[in-house]
């Protein structure tokens, strides 16, 4: 925690681990605000020892920033990073791991710009194809498996169930004779390619599935 309160500010790579210019990325504040809300409940939960009105006010001051640098009023939509005009899937994290209601005008925005801007053939990309300046690799990649359940988990959240159920079964259909999946899925060619198997798809998919469920979704609950 202080390693975080002294270093949250600066810019990174973020959760792509990009070749570009270091900045200032949304997703990567975002994290720097779940260490800050989890350190303060295992205080006030657990009973354990710390600072919590220091980190409360750590967690406040991120969430502020946040909420004025990484979204753009005028498009209504958080962005990839701060100046940004693009959605990145990532973003779909935010809900997710209870930065902000996803039935929040500002990620109710969100989720429909990755819906108008970030699929192919319904699943999910994982930031523009045509922004090298950020990624620092020409566009082409198919969809990435873990960010079409993040959707789905959204979805979930804003009461469209019978989307997110569809777009579940249509993950699941995309996996091999034995059950798994890859990083990625390439609409064009109908396989799936990148990292394989990759846990990462998996434990998207065991996360949505129990979202999905009758008991009590753990979104729900960190919601």
């Amino acid at each position: 925690m202080e390693f975080l309160e002294s270093h949250w500010h600066r810019p990174d790579e973020s959760i792509w681990e990009v070749r570009g210019p270091r900045r200032q990325f949304t997703y990567s504040k975002v994290m720097a605000w779940v260490a800050a809300d989890r350190a303060v409940k295992a205080v006030e939960r657990s009973g354990l020892d710390g600072p919590v009105e220091q980190w409360r006010a750590l967690r406040h001051d991120i969430h502020e920033e946040v909420c004025a640098k990484g979204y753009d009023a005028d498009q209504g939509t958080f962005v990839q990073y701060y100046g940004a005009r693009h959605v990145d899937a990532s973003l779909l994290l935010l809900p997710l791991v209870g930065f902000m209601s996803a039935t929040d005008e500002r990620m109710v925005g969100t989720v429909r710009a990755v819906e108008r801007d970030l699929t192919r053939d319904g699943l999910v990309l994982r930031s523009v194809e045509d922004d090298e300046d950020v990624d620092g690799l020409p566009g082409g990649e198919g969809a990435f498996i873990a960010c079409s359940f993040w959707l789905a988990d959204n979805l979930v959240l804003q009461g469209r169930h019978v989307e997110a159920d569809a777009l579940f079964h249509r993950l699941l259909g995309l996996r091999n004779d034995v059950g798994l999946l890859s990083e990625e899925y390439d609409t064009n060619a109908g396989r799936l390619v990148g990292n394989f198997p990759q846990a990462f798809s998996h434990v998207a998919l065991v996360n949505t599935a129990h979202n999905l469920g009758r008991d009590a979704a753990p979104i729900k609950q960190r919601h």
